[in-house]
């Protein structure tokens, strides 16, 4: 996957040096030329420019890309480039930092995908810009059962989440909508923005990948 990083500060260095580490190519964007001695032994792209300016964004990649995490310092900024990313140039995973809290959830609330700053880590943000990818939370000791954080994908808005159970392989556990966790997830028909949070047995990890973007059923 191709990433581009708008904010070079502790979260978007972070962030970028994890992601490169995980093999995806990133490419990192920042107003300032200083911001980048965060970036130690990089190796990639380096643009100074604006989140919002068109010329900048396709310096980075913006063709093509496969997802944006806007984390800037200001709110503003990051709604502003997010939304470019997504209906300028189609970017399909996108992510805005936002201080306020209940702004966030305003946004979210838009469709617009947030983080906020002061209950969210860089492993929350990773989770959206890479929805595809499991990220287990736990697991037994016998390494069989896992809990997992999967976005929803746009095909299962609309859908009723109930249809995702298959007992003895996948229990849906709760899902975070607009910010808010919610234990009535199997009486919830889908919609964009939401988490959901699996059991998942490990021999239905594949089958669950398939049932999510429509290429077969558990």
């Amino acid at each position: 996957m191709h990433v581009i990083v708008v904010g070079c500060g502790r979260v978007g260095s972070g962030l970028a040096v994890s992601l490169t580490a995980e093999g995806h190519t990133v490419a990192v964007m920042d107003k300032s030329e200083r911001a980048f001695r965060r970036l130690k032994d990089w190796d990639g792209p380096r643009i100074i420019g604006s989140g919002f300016d068109r010329d900048d964004l396709e310096k980075a990649g913006a063709i093509g890309a496969d997802a944006l995490a806007a984390v800037t310092s200001g709110d503003n900024t990051n709604i502003m480039t997010v939304r470019i990313a997504r209906e300028t140039y189609m970017i399909p995973n996108v992510v805005a930092r936002i201080y306020d809290p209940r702004r966030a959830e305003i946004y979210q609330r838009l469709g617009i995908p947030t983080v906020a700053t002061v209950t969210w880590t860089i492993d929350q943000v990773r989770r959206r810009l890479l929805p595809h990818e499991d990220a287990g939370d736990w697991s037994d000791p016998s390494g069989r059962l896992t809990l997992i954080d999967r976005s929803l994908p746009d095909q299962w808005a609309g859908r009723p989440l109930e249809e995702l159970e298959e007992p003895g392989k996948l229990s849906l556990v709760a899902v975070t909508r607009a910010g808010v966790p919610r234990l009535d997830a199997r009486e919830l028909v889908g919609q964009e923005g939401d988490v959901l949070h699996m059991a998942v047995m490990d021999e239905a990890r594949r089958d669950l990948d398939d049932l999510l973007t429509g290429k077969g059923s558990l």
